[in-house]
Parts: structure tokens; C-alpha cells; sequence
């Protein structure tokens, strides 16, 4: 049985395809953990989410920024754009089943055997992986209660940008959710900073990639994350990036879990 973390593949079906024939992926025996995005911008947004939805306890998945977003636009709370390329999606007869699947997916996820963590957009660097957790589970624990709608309606916006203890209510919710699945950057007293997407060469200063700053949270632990494209592939010691902007025609990315080394292969995408 083999274990493989696939990058955020955003409606680009056919390319998952290809990687799974191209890692040999056995639906009998192995398993697939997904950083996120799953859907939008690509021209299979509705594909992929059925499959990874037929996969059952097979797959784990983390939600992304795009996700989130798509069950905003489900429950009309915002306006689908064209650029989203999920008109499809949101007309599917299947809607209503493949928005409750997407809304009971997880934030975050670690698996102990693997001494492996996984989160959208990694972990916010003032919190323990064991916090990064358990604070993830207070958004997952809303988005699967009556009350997911109204926390849709509240998760836009970029503040609060620094992370208290004391934050509670919907600013408490939106900076977990931001942290998980919007950061890159963050300032040195660690505030969010959420409009640069750029390289680490070119961020303006005093900007620090999240990962730049208190490593010593992670320990030992190896951590996967997606979300940035511009980063690309990126692996430097136990932190593993596998956004490789398959949707932007570049490509995408998984990654074997049962390999020390993190044996990590790509197919090519066109756009």
C-alpha cells in the first residue's frame, strides 16, 4: 500500500489522471491525501470533486482558499465569475451532495504513523502543530453545523491580521481560516500579510515567508502544504510545497509518504 500527497490540482482532471497512471496508483490499495483547491479555475472542477468524493476513506483532503470559496458561491453568497470556470459545478444535479462533502472535509490533518501534517496553506508560525490542530477544528466544527452558512458570510476580509488567544466570534474564526488557507507571508511580530503572492527574492521588506519564521513549532514533523504557486515545488528538509501550478500550465505535483526522502513526482499541464 502506498500513500502519495498530491498538490492542488483545481479542476485540472486530466492531469490528475495522467499522475496517477504515472505513479501506478492502485484504487484497490492506496491512498491519496490532497493539499487543497481541489476545484476552480480549471476545466474540470466538478470531475474532480466526484472522484476524490468516490474515493472515499481512501482520500483525506484539506479544504483551500478555492474550496471555501466555491460553498460561498453554492450557498449564494457571493457572485460566480467567469474566471472561476465553475458554471458547470454550480448547475450539477449532484450540487447539493457534492456541497455537503466538500463542507465536512477537514483543515487540517496529521497522521502519526507517517509523522506527517498537512494544512492548505501551512502552519501559522505563533501556533504548536498540536494548536495549528485543535484550532482547525473549531472552523470544521462551524462548517458542519447549521450555522455554516453564516460563517461563509463572515470568513472575507484580511483582519484580524495577528493571532491572540483572546480573539473570539467571528474575527477568532476568519484569522484561523486566513492562517490555514490564505497565508504566505508574515510580518516579524507574525501578522498575517496576505496581498503579496511573489517570490521570497522579491517580497517587500520586512515580509518573512510563514516558514521562515519559528521552524522550532514543527520539530521533527515533515509538513505538506499547496497554496502558493509562484513557490512552486518546493522541499527543504521536512517542509514540503507541492503547488506546482498545474492549473497555470505548469504542474502538478505528488509527493510519496512512505519515502524518507520525499520522492516527489510531476506530470506537465497545459493550459
Amino acid at each position: 500500500m502506498a500513500t502519495w500527497a498530491i498538490g492542488d490540482v483545481q479542476g485540472c482532471m486530466s492531469c490528475l489522471e495522467r499522475l496517477l497512471d504515472k505513479i501506478r496508483y492502485d484504487l484497490g490499495t492506496d491512498c491519496l491525501w490532497f493539499v487543497g483547491d481541489l476545484i476552480s479555475r480549471g476545466p474540470d472542477s466538478e470531475a474532480v470533486l466526484r472522484f476524490v468524493k468516490s474515493l472515499k476513506d481512501r482520500a483525506t483532503v484539506v479544504l483551500g482558499n478555492h474550496d471555501l470559496h466555491f460553498l460561498a458561491l453554492s450557498a449564494g453568497l457571493h457572485q460566480n465569475k467567469t474566471a472561476y470556470r465553475l458554471d458547470r459545478l454550480l448547475k450539477a444535479p449532484d450540487l447539493d451532495e457534492l456541497t455537503d462533502f466538500v463542507r465536512h472535509l477537514p483543515l487540517a490533518h496529521f497522521d502519526s504513523g507517517l509523522n506527517t501534517a498537512m494544512f492548505h496553506a501551512g502552519l501559522y508560525p505563533g501556533w504548536s502543530l498540536h494548536q495549528g490542530l485543535l484550532l482547525a477544528h473549531e472552523v470544521e466544527k462551524i462548517l458542519r453545523s447549521d450555522q455554516w452558512r453564516d460563517f461563509l458570510a463572515h470568513m472575507y476580509g484580511n483582519t484580524p491580521a495577528r493571532w491572540s488567544d483572546q480573539l473570539t466570534g467571528w474575527d477568532r474564526l476568519r484569522f484561523i481560516t486566513n492562517a490555514l488557507t490564505r497565508m504566505r507571508y508574515c510580518t516579524p511580530d507574525l501578522s498575517l500579510e496576505l496581498e503579496f503572492k511573489g517570490l521570497p527574492a522579491a517580497a517587500p521588506a520586512p515580509l518573512k515567508p510563514w516558514f521562515d519564521l519559528n521552524r522550532q513549532s514543527l520539530g521533527n514533523t515533515r509538513l505538506i502544504f499547496g497554496h502558493w504557486s509562484d513557490l512552486g515545488i518546493y522541499n527543504q528538509r521536512t517542509l514540503y510545497g507541492l503547488d506546482g501550478g498545474c492549473v497555470w500550465g505548469r504542474q502538478l505535483a505528488a509527493m510519496h509518504l512512505q519515502s524518507e526522502n520525499g520522492n516527489i513526482v510531476t506530470v506537465s499541464c497545459d493550459r
